[in-house]
């Protein structure tokens, strides 16, 4: 970083009277902060990381004070850097501004097979944080294990359940399973018994010398999974209002509230039932003939229903929480437990040959479950799933779909608007929000604003053209790219 930079930097800071997502000021005239390494740690485990800056107090309006001796701050850093665990490896640089120097350090993000950073003197529970907004949050404990899980390939699905034997699952799905399996072409397992399929593939698994199921095996093919996962299933209530508990003309709080079991290719013709039965419908005129269409194309809620199922965290943290689906007036919510896994992100979702499973077993299965008189299985594992969301939503005439990817839990949210009706200006909108957050990445607008990616990437094609706003980054597409207002 140049020192330019820096100062262009610290004048956004003066412009939003905040610290940012990515960038926290400190004062550290002589000492550093004594809990600076909440800071280390949440740029650490934040997407892009982030920048300190040391010499400017933002009490005084982000005014630069400048440290009184760069030699010891500069060591003081350098040793809570190596500190930290994993070490943080910052870049440290003294500036000159107004013959006061000043410390920038750019924390990189740590590589996810190393997540969480924390400050081993307060422990894991309490020394790992991650930035939101302008602020340090502590990981909460199921947030930890969810960053620990990423370190390598989870295994949850692969799971013994001690009192369930192989009768606990359902004939039929296994004979269908079995065959679908020997009629691939060139498989080893062809000329193996049943039972025997179902120890290669992980359906049953060893455990105190006998076979039980898999916990991935009894949610594929298990007869009522629920009998010791209780939560591991689908709820779902539909609002009569835009927001959670606002009573409707009669004042009910709830228009339906149902609860869905089974194993999971017994629970996706249930769900989907429920909600075509509260979907509104709507006509499209097209010349001299009207069509009648759902509210939600079939597809693209049939893909998300299955993707909430199946990539859903199976940890023992997440076994009490069941994947939940919220039907509102304006918009269609579909969360599960577990935010993305491996190198995927919001941004990269959909996009050809980038994809990672979480429960991969689980998903083996799958590929060769079909339900009673249909020949597609339950699930492809091709990637694909997200893409074919977006198509049948355009098909629709509806935006693309919302993502929201947390670290405890993943959300996907149908709008039920058409485009055509969300074609107004929303330069202010945009303007507001970089004005109110400092900046923001494209996926954050898109969920901010509530409108498609492609939307949100035209306005901001137009105000870049204008000379409004500018990027954190000089590659358009890099990962980390975030925008920011230019001038008032």
């Amino acid at each position: 970083m140049i020192t330019a930079e820096l100062q262009e930097l610290i004048a956004h800071l003066r412009r939003v009277n905040a610290d940012l997502t990515h960038i926290e000021a400190k004062q550290a005239s002589t000492d550093l902060p004594k809990r600076l390494w909440e800071t280390l740690s949440a740029f650490s485990n934040t997407q892009g990381g982030g920048v300190i800056i040391l010499g400017v107090s933002e009490e005084l309006r982000f005014a630069v004070v400048g440290v009184k001796n760069p030699a010891k701050i500069q060591h003081d850093l350098a040793s809570l850097c190596s500190e930290m665990e994993p070490p943080v490896r910052a870049h440290v640089q003294v500036h000159t501004i107004n013959e006061k120097h000043v410390i920038a350090a750019g924390i990189p993000e740590i590589p996810l097979q190393q997540k969480p950073c924390y400050y081993p003197s307060a422990g894991l529970t309490n020394g790992a944080f991650i930035r939101v907004a302008d602020g340090d949050r502590k990981l909460s404990s199921y947030e930890v294990q969810m960053m620990l899980s990423g370190r390598g390939q989870p295994r949850e699905d692969e799971e013994p359940v001690p009192s369930a034997g192989i009768s606990e699952l359902q004939p039929r799905l296994i004979k269908a399973f079995v065959a679908r399996l020997r009629r691939r072409p060139g498989n080893r397992l062809a000329r193996l018994s049943d039972e025997a399929i179902l120890r290669n593939v992980k359906v049953l698994v060893p455990h105190n010398g006998s076979w039980v199921c898999s916990l991935g095996g009894l949610l594929t093919l298990g007869r009522y999974p629920q009998q010791f996962f209780p939560a591991l299933n689908l709820t779902f209530i539909a609002y009569p209002r835009t927001e959670v508990g606002a009573p409707g003309p009669r004042q009910d709080r709830f228009l339906d509230n149902e609860r869905v079991e089974g194993a999971i290719p017994n629970m996706l013709r249930p769900t989907l039932d429920i909600l075509q039965r509260n979907m509104k419908r709507r006509s499209v005129v097209s010349g001299l003939y009207r069509t009648d269409l759902d509210e939600y194309p079939a597809t693209a809620v049939r893909e998300a229903v299955i993707n909430s199922l199946v990539h859903r965290d199976l940890s023992s943290g997440s076994r009490g929480t069941p994947v939940q689906i919220q039907m509102f007036p304006d918009r269609l919510v579909i969360h599960n437990p577990g935010g993305l896994y491996g190198p995927v992100t919001v941004d990269s979702l959909g996009r050809e040959g980038i994809s990672a499973s979480r429960n991969n077993t689980m998903l083996r299965i799958l590929e060769d479950v079909t339900l009673g008189g249909e020949r597609q299985a339950v699930c492809e594992n091709r990637g694909s799933g997200v893409g074919a969301i977006v198509a049948a939503l355009r098909q629709a005439g509806l935006p693309d779909p919302l993502f929201d990817d947390r670290i405890s839990g993943f959300r996907v949210t149908f709008q039920n608007t058409s485009q055509r009706r969300r074609l107004r200006d929303r330069r202010d909108d945009i303007l507001n929000l970089l004005r109110d957050q400092g900046e923001m990445s494209r996926a954050e607008l898109s969920q901010a604003l509530g409108i498609s990616d492609i939307a949100t990437r035209k306005w901001l094609q137009r105000l870049r053209g204008e000379g409004v706003i500018g990027t954190t980054e000089a590659k358009s597409r890099s990962r980390h790219l975030r925008y920011l207002l230019l001038r008032k």
